[in-house]
This record gives structure tokens, sequence and C-alpha cells, in this order.
């Protein structure tokens, strides 16, 4: 089982791995992530061994609090409720204000005397030192009261053995207070023995001043940062937000407003020109267009019919609809785009375990080393005003928060960046894998190509156009063969009509036949025109050129007379070969793997600018040519449609699935690309590539300014250059470290990765009107010869070119057409040609010709 709790109480990465540790000890647990960042934890277990409830006391006994949190069924009531990072920066502004107040004066008491700043008589002179040192007390205890968590908590985890931010703060804090206090009694006794000297001294080493503006300073910096990492999760909030509040149900004969928790599955809801459509369903009644930008990414809205499925959240633009509700509540496609972008903001890429391993043991480190420093500095002679501020100083520059956040806030902003470009990335170790990926294949139907057949071409023989397109929408009408609805869509845009028909007959393997105004009729491939014994050499050569080009040809047939062909083909995406050359340029092997017979799948790699094909591989044996890979040691990605894929998907070191809203998409894949489009696979590994950077850069920072500032703040460049850092400005610089990070991270969202232009794409939009033309059918009397040439020798692209250009060069071939896979060359003659011409022309291309005939 797996769960996702609300974690209070931590501050900084020694408390998110102090609970990690906590947590990972019971029995029965898989797998504990805690997000300092998002103040949440994930945690896979075996609900026989071990229960919610014993997790949940667990993290309270180390000192925190945690409960469940409740999944997105209610976009709207999660919108509703005051958002906790809300609650946190509402409180922490006020205890800011109040720090500030009371600062501003006891800054000016304390530093009034050494800026010359003038100060009222009854704080001058040594009659009245109590004064002066007393009103500084006084005006402390409020900006400790009201920080006063910083005590409790970081002494309560000190007591635990789970020291964290908290611990150093609250033990700067205090030392610099009890100093004070121990300054107020020697002031006191001072005044007592009338030694004036004492009472100088200890008036001007108290340091009531450093322990407020340390608090005030935190207070500040934990302000700033919250209201960063609300940035951080502004994905989330504006996803949560467009659900609709309300639908319009049908109650009877009429439509009820209704709250949209309410509405269930089966209940028909009606959606008007600029309304939100409140949950997915199906139209049943009208059509309209969409605009599915929140959800898809997708700019342009998409017309949508009776029948087909509309997402929750998209709005509606122009017409009115009835829908059939079919998901609801958390059901929903955007519940679950939140609650993917939830767990992935939640989820550890693998390099935060460096950050964890530091953070745990850091604290305990900084305290012994501030512990240290005090001491060897007092050894050497300096007094003991001096080896406190050098403690204190140590304490309040090591906080360690800058390290905690260095990953989170980058995969935060990173995986809401995604969700904003319609792609759902699920954990935070996809989003890292995937910048070192070696490899990308690639499923045909439907990531590269549309997965809708069209008509591309069409051929007349003889007879006119509508006489073919009458005939052959006709016939495929009532087909339930495939490739009939791309005829049947493009005969109806011709403004075909159909005939009655009679004796219809579905011929398995060939085609379809019937009769037409009495005259028997016919569509079908070659096999069912050499049956018919109507498959001449034209036709055949007509049949080659349209298979050469991965296409299907289907001649149509009326009274013994073929009326023409029509080509159907799965036509590629527009983005497609732009997709495939930008993964080229990054370094990244492009590998097409289908099931389509080479000829289909050589083609299409050919229009997408792919040089490596797999085909004939079965769905099942997919998985198997990504494992290959693998063992070669190269980093893979399966990018394919989630459902006969999903074993490759699963196997992949990272599996994207493209044309997401499938529970098989979202289950088996690590990234799902809701746009259908492969340019969005190219922008997730670009957007992976940003993060890693990003997060490297927070480390880099983290380290080094700890590296940096523990040395000053203990002394070191003491003896050598004479620095020595005030408490006051290490809680300050501590304080912005973190602010930094989570800075550095929000660039993040300037991130894009521009979609290329119809130029750059260099790919045909998938067509929309066929190619045609009309030619001669040939007669008895002409003369056109074929021969079929085995030739060995050739290997590429650049061979068959070769081998076509030196056979159409003989004086007599028409056309030569080469095919690689099989070795062959059909060539066309309109004149005998003699074979030794055709051998002789291949040999003196440099390849040997294996057989004529």
């Amino acid at each position: 089982m797996k769960k996702t709790y609300d974690v209070t109480g931590m501050s900084c990465s020694a408390c998110s791995a102090a609970i990690e540790r906590s947590v990972r000890k019971l029995d029965g647990l898989e797998q504990c992530d805690v997000n300092l960042l998002a103040n949440k934890m994930t945690v896979s277990f075996d609900e026989n061994q071990l229960s919610s409830e014993t997790i949940m006391q667990t993290v309270e006994q180390a000192g925190y609090h945690a409960e469940e949190h409740g999944a997105p069924t209610a976009p709207v009531k999660a919108a509703a409720a005051e958002n906790p990072m809300e609650k946190q920066m509402k409180t922490m502004k006020n205890h800011l204000i109040i720090s500030v107040v009371f600062m501003l004066p006891l800054f000016y008491l304390s530093m009034g005397h050494m800026m010359g700043w003038p100060l009222p008589s009854f704080f001058l002179g040594h009659a009245n030192t109590m004064n002066f040192a007393l009103t500084q007390f006084l005006l402390c205890l409020p900006i400790v009261i009201v920080n006063g968590h910083y005590f409790t908590h970081g002494f309560k985890n000190l007591w635990r053995r789970s020291p964290n931010m908290d611990s150093l703060i609250a033990i700067g804090s205090a030392a610099a207070i009890i100093y004070g206090i121990i300054a107020l009694y020697e002031i006191g006794m001072g005044l007592g023995t009338m030694d004036m000297t004492k009472v100088h001294s200890w008036a001007m080493d108290m340091y009531f001043e450093t322990s407020a503006m340390i608090l005030t300073l935190i207070t500040l910096g934990k302000y700033l940062e919250t209201r960063s990492k609300g940035k951080t999760s502004e994905a989330i909030a504006k996803l949560i937000d467009l659900a609709p509040k309300t639908a319009w149900v049908r109650r009877g004969e009429d439509f009820t407003e209704i709250p949209v928790e309410e509405v269930r599955p089966g209940d028909h809801i009606r959606v008007k020109p600029g309304q939100s459509v409140p949950v997915d369903g199906v139209i049943v009644q009208g059509s309209a267009a969409f605009d599915e930008s929140a959800i898809t990414g997708e700019s342009i809205p998409v017309e949508r019919t009776i029948g087909e499925k509309i997402i929750g959240a998209t709005v509606n633009k122009s017409g009115v609809v009835e829908m059939e509700a079919t998901l609801v509540g958390e059901d929903t496609t955007l519940s679950q785009i939140i609650r993917l972008v939830e767990e992935a903001s939640s989820s550890k890429a693998p390099i935060a375990k460096l950050a964890d391993k530091v953070s745990g043991v850091f604290v305990p480190v900084v305290i012994t080393i501030a512990i240290a420093a005090a001491v060897i500095w007092l050894a050497l002679g300096e007094s003991i005003s001096f080896a406190v501020s050098i403690g204190i100083a140590v304490l309040v520059i090591s906080c360690p928060c800058a390290l905690g956040l260095a990953t989170p806030t980058a995969i935060m902003v990173g995986t809401g960046k995604g969700a904003e470009n319609g792609i759902l990335i699920k954990s935070g170790e996809a989003l890292e894998i995937a910048h070192s990926l070696q490899t990308v294949i690639l499923d045909k139907t439907g990531t590269v190509t549309t997965g809708k057949p069209e008509v591309v071409e069409v051929v007349v023989l003889g007879e006119s156009e509508s006489a073919l397109l009458n005939t052959a929408l006709s016939l495929e009408i009532v087909s339930e063969h495939p490739l009939a609805e791309a005829i049947v869509r493009y005969a109806k845009q011709q403004n075909a009509s159909a005939k009655p028909i009679e004796q219809f007959e579905n011929i398995a393997g060939q085609g379809v036949s019937a009769t037409i105004d009495n005259q028997p009729a016919a569509a079908g491939n070659l096999k069912m025109m050499q049956a018919m014994g109507l498959a001449d050499a034209q036709i055949e050569e007509l049949h080659h050129q349209a298979a050469s080009q991965g296409r299907t040809p289907l001649f149509i047939v009326q009274n013994g007379a073929i009326l023409g062909m029509i080509a159907v083909a799965d036509t590629i995406k527009p983005t497609s070969r732009a997709a495939a050359a930008e993964l080229k340029r990054m370094g990244i092997d492009v590998v097409l793997l289908t099931g389509d017979n080479p000829q289909v799948a050589q083609a299409i790699a050919q229009q997408a600018g792919i040089d490596k094909v797999i085909a004939e591989v079965l769905p099942s044996d997919k998985q198997q040519v990504v494992s290959q890979v693998q063992a070669e040691g190269r980093k893979v990605a399966m990018i394919g449609d989630g459902i006969n894929d999903a074993p490759a998907l699963a196997q992949a070191d990272v599996g994207i699935a493209i044309g997401a809203g499938t529970d098989v998409a979202i289950e088996s894949a690590d990234i799902v690309l809701m746009k259908s489009d492969l340019w969005d696979a190219v922008t997730a590994i670009k957007l992976s590539k940003a993060v890693l950077r990003n997060i490297k850069q927070n480390l880099f920072w983290a380290l080094i300014y700890n590296s940096i500032g523990i040395p000053l703040a203990a002394g070191v460049f003491i003896p050598m250059l004479g620095w020595k850092l005030n408490p006051m400005f290490g809680a300050a610089a501590m304080s912005l470290s973190s602010v930094s990070v989570v800075s550095n991270a929000l660039r993040l969202k300037l991130f894009s990765s521009p979609r290329p232009t119809e130029q750059d794409a260099a790919t045909p939009a998938p067509v929309k009107q066929a190619a045609v033309k009309k030619i001669e059918p040939i007669t008895k009397g002409e003369k056109n010869m074929r021969k079929t040439m085995i030739i060995n020798g050739m290997a590429c692209a650049h061979c068959k070119a070769r081998v076509e250009a030196a056979l159409k060069a003989v004086a007599g071939v028409d056309n030569a057409e080469v095919t690689l896979e099989e070795k062959k060359a059909v060539v066309s003659c309109s004149q005998p040609v003699e074979d030794s011409a055709l051998i002789q022309a291949v040999t003196d291309a440099g390849y040997e010709v294996v057989s004529v005939a």
C-alpha cells in the first residue's frame, strides 16, 4: 500500500532525515520519502505488517505531527480551504512584524552609543547602566516569546538526539540570552561594590540584541523562503482552481444546478458555451469546440461531437452539449493529474540521497564544531565573550536548510512546469534519469504516425473520378475493414453518393464484392484483382509503387473494369520528423519499433528521418527489444501508446506514454504526454536536463556556502586576515542562503521548448486532400514489360538510389523501383530490353546481379 501524509513541525533537512530514519525502522516498510518543501511524506508499506496509525505515531515520537493527506476527490473543497502554506506565511508575517517592532528600538539602544546616535539621558552614565541593560532585556523578551517555537522544537529534538535547524538557533539564541542575563547580575554586583570598570565592561558585552537579531533575521528568512515555496507549488494550485464548483444535472425533465461533488456516474449534464466541463464524460447530444489547453497544453480548441469523450475542466467554446458523466470525483482526469503532480513533487530523485546523507550528520557535527571552536579560543586566552560569540556564529550560519531545499524545490518547479505543458512526470527518479537517455525507442502507430488512416492518393483509370468514388463509397460504407472508414470519410468529403447494393460479400484477405445497379462491383487488393483476371502489368505497377511508399492500395471494379485505385496510409504527425531530428541532435539514438511489415516501416521511417527500424515485432516481443538495448549498457526510453506497449514501457528506464487518458498509460509509464505529440518527449528530456542542472547548482552553492561559512564563523581567518563574523551577520547569511536556493529553482519557470514551425518540421501535415491523378489504361496492343532483378551488395538508401538511376538510364526503361529488404529491383519497360543491358548497368554501378526474371 502507498500513502501520503502531511507532516508539520519540520524546519530543515535534518528534520526530514530524522523522520525517515525513525519510520524506516518499522517492520513491513518498503519505502519512505519525506519532502521538506511540500511538508509531505510518501510511504509504501505492507498493510498486513504495518498500519497507518503506527506510522503516524512513529512520526509523533520523533517530535513531529503527521496525518493522512486527503485525496483530491473534491478539488473544489481543496481550493476553498485555506492553503497550509498561506496559513504558515500569515503566522510568520505576524511574528516578523512583532519582532521588527521590538528589534528596531533594541538595536538603536544597544548600538546607538557606538554610532554617536542621541539617547535619552536616563540611559546615559554609569548611574543609569542598569536602566540601559534592563531595557534591552525587556525589549528582547517579546521577540523571544513570539519566536518561542524555535526553542521548544529545538531543545525537544536535541533531547531526542535528533537535533535540527531549530536546535542550532535555540542553542545560539539561548546562549546569547543567558550570557546577557549573567551580564545583568554582574552589572548589579558591580554597582553594589561601585566597581565602575566592571559595570562598563559588562554593559558593553551584553548579547540581547544579538539573540533578538538572530531570531528576527531567521524569521525574515523563513518568511521569504515560505513565500518562494508557495510559488513553486503554483502549478498544483492552478490545477485545483480549474475544477468548476457546480454542474447542471438533469433531474426529471429539468436541469438543476448542484455541487460538482454530488455528480454521479450516469448523470446527464448540460454544458453551455463558456462553461467548464464539470467531470469526465461522453457527449450524448450536440457538438462543440472545447478548449483543452489547461489539461493537454494544446492551444487550439478541439471539435467534439456525439459519442466522443470530453475531459473535466475543459471549456466549452461553442454550442450547447448534453453529456453523460463517466468519471467523477477522484477518478476524473483532472484529479489524476493533480495526484500525479503531487506525488512527483513529493518524491525524491536519486541525487537527493547525497543531501540526505549529509543532512543526517550535519547538525551534530556543527554543534561539535561550535563547542570545539569556543573551547579552543578560550584555551588560547580569549575572553568568554569572544568565545561565546564564536560559538553562536558557528551555530547560526550552519543551518542545513539550503542543502535540504536544493533538490525538492527544483523537482517541484520542474514537475509543475511539465504539467503546464501537458507533460505529467510521475516521479523525481524519472525526471532525473531522463536527462541521461542514450536511446529512444518509438512505437509507430499513434506515436510517430497519427494512428488514423487517410486516403493519400487516388488514381482514376478511364472513367471519371466521381464514378470511382461513388462505387467505392457504396461498397465500403457497409464494410467493417479498418481502411473502409478512411475511404468513406474521403468520399463523403468529395460529395460522393452511395448507391443501394445487393449480394454484399466480404472476401477474407482480398476485399469486398456486391452488385450495384445490377452490375458486379468489387473493392480489393492485388490478390483479388489477380483472382478476377484483371491484374495486368499496369495494375501490378500501380500496386508496387503504392506499396513501396508504405501505402495500402485498393482497386475499385465495376462491370468487369477497374475504375481506379485508392491508396490509404497512416500519415506521420506534423512534428514527428522535427522531434526525431532534435533527439539525434541531442546525441540520442532513435529506433522505430513496429509490428508492420518492413516495407511500410521503412517508408514511415524515411518520412520521419529515422535511420534504424525494427519491424514485424509482436507486442509481446517489444519488451525483449528494450531489454536487449539495455543489455548493451544504454539508458533507454520507450515511447508508446501505453496499451499494447505496456510491458515495454515498464521495462524501459523511462517509459513515456503518448496519448494519455487510459489507465494502462498512467500505470505503466513514468511520463505521460497529454497532447499525444512526440515533440513533448523532446521537451520532457530538455526539462529533465534543466532540472538536473538546477539541482547541481543548488547543491554546489549550499555546500560551498557551508564550507566557507563555518570556518569563517569559527575564527579560522582571524590569525591571518583578522576576519571575525558577527553572529547577526551569520544569521542574515543563513536566511539568505535558503532564499537564494529557492529563487534559483524558480528560474525553471522560465524554461521553454519552442515548438517547431511548419518549415522547421519539414513534415507534411496529415493529409486533408489526397493527390488525384488520371491515367489511361494500357490497351492490349501496347507493350509494357516488367522484369524482376535480384541484386546483391545494396546496403542503404544511397545504394538504392544508385541502382535505380543506373537502370533508368538504360534505353527503353520507363521506371525502376528497388526494395532493399528483398534485394529486388522491379524494372518497367516500354520496349524490349535485353537482360544483358540491365545486368551491365547494375554491374557498372558496383553491384552483383543474381538473377533476372
